[in-house]
């Protein structure tokens, strides 16, 4: 073939093959999007939340404790990112409250980030055919797919990660960016911050990262004003946080292994092994992550398509190579370990939402690695092309795996895909009015009733929530997440919901007399050896040896309840952890009549001997052992 022929043949091919990427992409848009209403099926309880709060500021600019414009959202104890929330409401502005609406924003912004990360590869390459194929990779990652499913917070995450990135690229060229440049990378950061709770602490870490690209006294100034700016953009957070003392720390308290009684060394060395832990490319092509009640993933899929993962370790050693001549590449690993920090400072591993960063930053490293690939010689870009077809083929039996998983019993509890079809009928085919909600303090289900509630525009004074301290008339219906409904006459199940017809009047609770408080112990299942800050589900049997009878709680708030619980001895018998974990009695439990309760442990946080201690107390009133009833008492080594 003469050379004319190929400088003609060529245009031909490179447009071909743009063809190509582009019928790949769009068949990547679209797998984002189909079946998102449906898959997963119902609406988490957090996405409920979500969406009900942006209903009421799209309605009345109030959110469901009456704030107006609220910079967070209470809810559940916690307090909820608002940016989500107000494009939701921006939403359901358009097109009312919807789960499509909701679940299709979502789709829609995994979408954007996978375009995103597609920019950015176009951008440092210099090449459009590597922009394109970065989006494509970045549409066939699983660990992106789970993100952009469920209408959280975190669903708009990689795209606040992937922005950052861009706008920083794109200054990092100049030798000083400009204010424009300047404000960009500050806005970026904001959103960083704002977006998704982990990111008040990888917001100010990437800020503090830019001085490794502040190589010349040039970038002094505008690194300067990028602070200045990221700055004013965090003091509505500060004052926030001065007016609510604890409340955006509230839930990191919850989750990390850091406490009072730990001391330095000892988080350090648990921060540095839940660091390497994440870090381990085992987890992200291989065993994903195991949490099987975790929102956005199917528990022990693969999050990293291990085709992918191999243009990462090409792209990481070109990167190397780079990084000591261009602080972009220096900043991309800085950032990457960065992203696992967050993560690393609670009690789990690899948790898919707060490791939300990561799979940006990987998919930014595999940009050296395609577009080297592109450039070389044939035999690389057949490479290129068994890579990527390994890695949407993966995808694709990931898109599979997931569709098949709407289905599994786990998904449907996980997402309470019975709630609609199975709870809230029974409830409104009942003739009383109103429906009570009574919830347990770490089950809020009444958000579902608001919920589905606005969406099939049912009145809001059909439901009554009570406080936990406040029980449900006699006759009355009542749906409730509580553990113990002693009065209820089941109307419908659905774990963790029961609908009820309460009978009889609400109980008269009262301390019980001294003779009553005589109790036998026995372990059903007690850990023989547990890890340190560890939990364990303890199980163990309780018999009424008093001469009274033992009246179960009807609400999470109820006085005078009784309840299994535990405390933490050294080997001597002195006591290390007073309170730790309690159970409710399940029912009410008549002389010499036993039942089982099983309750949440945590192990203390140094290893050694211990003695877990499980007594009964009637909370406000006393524990047995005060009133000379023998506690259970098991060994325990913490390692």
């Amino acid at each position: 073939m003469s050379k004319t022929k190929r400088r003609h043949d060529a245009p031909r091919l490179r447009g071909a093959t743009l063809a190509l990427l582009l019928l790949l992409a769009a068949a990547g848009v679209a797998s984002y999007t189909a079946g998102a209403p449906e898959n997963p099926p119902g609406f988490f309880i957090d996405e409920s939340s979500v969406a009900y709060n942006a209903q009421l500021i799209a309605e009345t600019r109030r959110d469901e404790h009456g704030e107006s414009w609220p910079l967070y959202f209470r809810a559940f104890g916690d307090y909820k990112n608002p940016v989500y929330v107000y494009l939701l409401a921006a939403v359901f502005r358009l097109t009312g409250p919807r789960i499509a609406a909701a679940r299709y924003l979502s789709a829609t912004l995994g979408v954007l980030a996978a375009f995103a990360s597609g920019l950015l590869g176009a951008s440092v390459s210099g090449r459009r055919v590597v922009g394109l194929l970065t989006a494509l990779l970045a549409l066939s990652t699983p660990w992106l797919f789970e993100l952009s499913r469920v209408s959280v917070e975190v669903a708009i995450y990689p795209l606040a990660v992937a922005l950052f990135l861009l706008c920083l690229q794109r200054a990092s060229r100049k030798p000083a960016w400009s204010l424009t440049d300047a404000a960009c990378i500050a806005a970026s950061l904001a959103l960083v911050t704002y977006s998704y709770s982990i990111g008040r602490l990888l917001g100010p870490l990437l800020a503090l990262g830019l001085v490794l690209l502040a190589t010349t006294r040039a970038r002094l100034r505008p690194l300067l004003a990028t602070w200045a700016l990221y700055a004013l953009a965090l003091v509505p957070l500060v004052v926030f946080n001065a007016r609510h003392p604890g409340a955006l720390t509230a839930r990191f308290s919850y989750l990390t292994y850091i406490n009072t009684q730990s001391g330095y060394a000892d988080d350090a060395l648990r921060f540095l092994r839940h660091f390497v832990g994440n870090l381990n490319p085992w987890s992200m092509i291989v065993t994903g992550d195991r949490d099987t009640y975790q929102i956005a993933s199917l528990a022990g899929v693969p999050v990293v398509a291990v085709a992918a993962f191999a243009l990462v370790l090409i792209g990481a050693f070109l990167a190397a190579r780079q990084a000591r001549r261009d602080a972009w590449w220096r900043f991309v690993f800085y950032g990457l370990a960065a992203s696992f920090v967050p993560a690393s400072l609670t009690k789990d591993y690899f948790h898919v939402l707060r490791l939300a960063p990561v799979p940006v930053f990987l998919v930014a490293l595999t940009i050296p690695a395609t577009a080297w690939l592109c450039e070389g010689a044939r035999a690389r870009r057949v490479v290129l092309a068994a890579l990527f077809v390994l890695t949407v083929a993966q995808g694709a039996l990931f898109r599979m795996q997931y569709a098949a998983s709407a289905a599994s019993p786990q998904r449907l509890h996980v997402f309470d895909a019975d709630y609609p079809a199975k709870i809230l009928p029974a409830a409104l085919a009942a003739p009383t009015r109103p429906i009570y909600i009574t919830d347990a303090l770490a089950r809020p289900g009444y958000v579902q009733a608001l919920w589905y509630a606005t969406i099939l525009r049912i009145p809001r004074e059909t439901f009554a929530v009570l406080p936990p301290s406040e029980n449900a008339p006699e006759g009355s219906v009542v749906i409730t997440t509580e553990e113990t409904h002693p009065r209820c006459r089941a109307l419908a199940e659905s774990e963790p919901y029961t609908v009820c017809l309460t009978t009889g009047p609400p109980p008269a609770p009262a301390p019980l007399p001294d003779s009553a408080f005589r109790a036998s112990l026995r372990a059903i299942d007690a850990p023989a050896r547990i890890d340190t800050s560890d939990q364990f589900k303890l199980r163990v049997a309780v018999r009424n040896e008093g001469d009274a009878v033992w009246r179960a709680r009807e609400r999470a708030g109820s006085p005078f309840q009784l309840s299994a619980g535990n405390h933490w001895l050294d080997a001597s018998g002195a006591t290390i952890t007073n309170d730790d974990g309690r159970g409710p009695l399940p029912h009410d439990l008549a002389p010499g009549e036993e039942a089982e309760i099983t309750f949440t442990i945590n192990a203390p946080p140094r290893p050694g001997d211990y003695i877990l201690e499980v007594d009964v107390l009637q909370e406000g009133v006393s524990w047995f052992a005060l009133k000379g009833s023998k506690p259970l008492r098991v060994r325990v080594k913490v390692e």
